[in-house]
């Protein structure tokens, strides 16, 4: 079932969309402010995120600036901006379409499914990586020349290339391999990087795929 967060501070609206997504079968969840879409999402992990950009707290485009941060799930801008600098700033920001209010709510549901179904293609290219001489398979957790991962190297190795380009912070990778306590244990880090350079890159003193951001985190160069 596709997990869909809805962000608006209309409740009305929200309703609304619930109840039409509930009924075609996709999971739903709803936030009213730009600062409990950044943390539904970080614990949630939507495969899909309707956003609106006029919030009470944060401005919808920054939402997108914060998501787009550390993951590529597809968003769709639900605004009542209908001016063409709003939506190309949203759209440079990262949003993958933008629907104007007042809609349709059958022209909304069709953006959704087509957005769902690129998503979904650029999930299957993304399937098979290749780093070093090695092709990693994230659909099967399997690495070719007979390489073996532990789970939580394979947890790490995944959130970085799925994300390929991305800055990946320290605390996100933290909270999300160990959990919200472990934020302040940075050397977790640097011995995992170092395991998954020794198994993958070609010259793990010199790494060219899995990069180190000094005092800020991680990312993942194809």
């Amino acid at each position: 079932m596709t997990k869909i967060l809805v962000v608006d501070d209309e409740p009305q609206l929200l309703r609304a969309l619930r109840i039409n997504l509930v009924a075609r079968h996709y999971e739903v969840a709803v936030a009213g402010d730009g600062a409990s879409a950044l943390r539904q999402a970080a614990e949630w992990h939507p495969d899909l995120v309707v956003l609106d950009l006029g919030l009470p707290d944060i401005d919808g485009v920054d939402v997108i600036h914060g998501l787009r941060g550390w993951t590529q799930t597809p968003i769709v801008v639900l605004s009542g901006r209908s001016g063409s600098q709003d939506k190309i700033e949203a759209l440079d920001a990262g949003a993958d379409d933008y629907v104007t209010k007042p809609f349709s709510i059958e022209e909304f549901l069709a953006r959704i499914r087509a957005v769902s179904r690129r998503s979904a293609v650029q999930e299957a290219e993304l399937a098979r990586i290749q780093i070093g001489d090695h092709t990693v398979d994230l659909t099967s957790k399997t690495i070719s020349g007979g390489v073996r991962l532990t789970p939580t190297e394979w947890h790490m190795l995944e959130i970085l290339v799925r994300n390929p380009g991305n800055l990946i912070t320290q605390r996100h990778l933290l909270t999300e391999v160990w959990g919200s306590e472990y934020v302040k244990e940075t050397h977790y880090l640097r011995q995992y990087m170092t395991q998954l350079r020794k198994k993958l890159e070609r010259d793990p003193a010199h790494p060219v795929h899995l990069i180190t951001e000094p005092g800020m985190g991680y990312r993942f160069v194809p």
